[in-house]
């Protein structure tokens, strides 16, 4: 939780014009996370070597290489604004503008989830479950492609496939293009606005992968802060029951999925068992379900026969 009010007239005074004109970038990074500290943030340090090191352009060994080096005016300018939106509550990724996810660089805008490390369960379990098969040509398809974390991700680590992302939002589909060529990923992939599995027509792949919206209605205005405010609604919203996209989902993978292709689905909380019992009654068998690091079943893994 971040909040402003009541902070020491020192945190306000480094949120003000030139506050950090004169500093190091050692510094600098130890004064940020003080602030953040002082605001309740509980990665305070974290979040302060994230700015330093993107206001700067510098990687960690050359962040500490240059901490008695002053911070530069623009470096210094740019930290100053970046605190007070952190204070004011905005996730540190969407201020710099960049998330890594699975060792690659995603640019993060308000038009896509912020991709979390918890999603790399599922690109994990989709990898296991295609085992040999991920030296081979491979059709690979992401239900709700958002920054294009996912299908990237499962590019990269499979040379010889070629995928497709959808999309309901136009704006999402321009981020994931975006972060697709940015990876050298365009000539093997293809991002398309549309609806679920609406926007396929007769493709059949190998592997269906899909973080879709999860959390229940009622619930989201009870979300972190961080999420509630900066996450796009729609990426979230599951319904009454957080599982209207998995209905719509499992009943299409039966005509999407090849022979013995499959499917891995991130879940939320208590979800699991549900999807499971949804992809069941599609016909698909399902293999395992794949917790996160914290042990909460994350990516339900099932196949078609």
């Amino acid at each position: 939780m971040v909040a402003r009010a009541g902070l020491p007239d020192w945190v306000t005074n480094l949120t003000g014009p030139g506050a950090f004109a004169s500093l190091t970038h050692i510094e600098a990074r130890a004064h940020i996370a003080r602030c953040l500290r002082e605001a309740g943030v509980a990665d305070a340090a974290l979040d302060a070597r994230i700015f330093v090191e993107e206001a700067s352009g510098l990687d960690r060994t050359a962040l500490i290489r240059a901490g008695g080096v002053p911070i530069g005016g623009v470096a210094a300018e740019r930290l100053r604004l970046w605190l007070a939106r952190r204070l004011a509550g905005e996730p540190v990724w969407r201020i710099v503008g960049q998330r890594e996810f699975w060792g690659l660089p995603f640019a993060v805008t308000p038009a896509v989830l912020d991709p979390r490390p918890d999603t790399e369960t599922l690109v994990s379990a989709a990898l296991t479950a295609l085992g040999d098969r991920r030296a081979s040509p491979l059709f690979v398809l992401d239900l709700g492609i958002g920054s294009g974390a996912i299908l990237a991700s499962l590019l990269t680590e499979c040379p010889l496939a070629e995928g497709i992302g959808v999309d309901r939002s136009r704006p999402a589909c321009d981020v994931a293009r975006r972060n697709l060529t940015a990876l050298g990923l365009s000539s093997r992939s293809l991002v398309v606005n549309g609806s679920w599995a609406d926007a396929i027509a007769d493709s059949r792949f190998d592997l269906v992968v899909s973080n879709p919206p999860y959390i229940e209605t009622s619930v989201i205005p009870t979300l972190d802060r961080e999420v509630r405010e900066h996450d796009p609604h729609f990426a979230l919203d599951g319904g009454s029951d957080g599982l209207d996209c998995y209905r719509v989902i499992a009943s299409a993978l039966p005509r999407l999925l090849r022979s013995g292709g499959v499917t891995v689905l991130e879940v939320g909380a208590g979800q699991a068992r549900s999807v499971q019992g949804l992809l069941d009654r599609a016909g698909l068998r399902h293999e395992t379900t794949r917790s996160d690091l914290g042990g909460r079943p994350r990516a339900v893994v099932a196949r078609k026969a």
